[in-house]
């Protein structure tokens, strides 16, 4: 498949759907620490507005993830999730994340500096184990830079 040609833009949202073990856990970590408005809820999964993607978390048992994906020396949380934010909001982020006290798996830090596709990124997990990857670029069109 080819890299898109013309300028990015939003083209659709995306539905993401994982198991958490525990609601108001899961309430505290998306709408306290990340800042996301709760949408739908019943007694077994809840809603959010996940930077105006839905994301809705069921109770269950979370997938198991380990650090096999290899970006160049370091290895990352496989499977995981995760966005893209121009750099002032995931700078943003980075500092309400650091704020809250996250744990990160990968500290906000510059990735591929003056290469194609440079970018800022950071990895950390929800209190359920869920990774998520979020990273922040200057220009949208570096998404698919090469």
């Amino acid at each position: 498949m080819n890299a898109p040609t013309a300028p990015l833009q939003t083209r659709s949202l995306f539905h993401f759907s994982l198991n958490v073990t525990d609601l108001d856990a899961a309430r505290r970590f998306y709408g306290g620490v990340l800042g996301c408005a709760e949408g739908r809820s019943t007694d077994t999964w809840v809603d959010f507005d996940f930077f105006s993607h839905q994301l809705s978390l069921h109770l269950g048992e979370p997938l198991k993830t380990a650090r096999t994906g290899r970006v160049g020396d370091t290895l990352v949380p496989m499977p995981h999730f995760g966005l893209v934010l121009m750099r002032p909001e995931w700078q943003s982020l980075a500092d309400r994340l650091t704020q809250a006290g996250v744990d990160f798996v990968l500290p906000p830090q510059l990735r591929f500096k003056g290469q194609p596709g440079e970018q800022w990124t950071m990895f950390f997990c929800d209190p359920f184990g869920n990774p998520i990857e979020v990273k922040g670029f200057d220009t949208l069109e570096q998404l698919y830079a090469s």
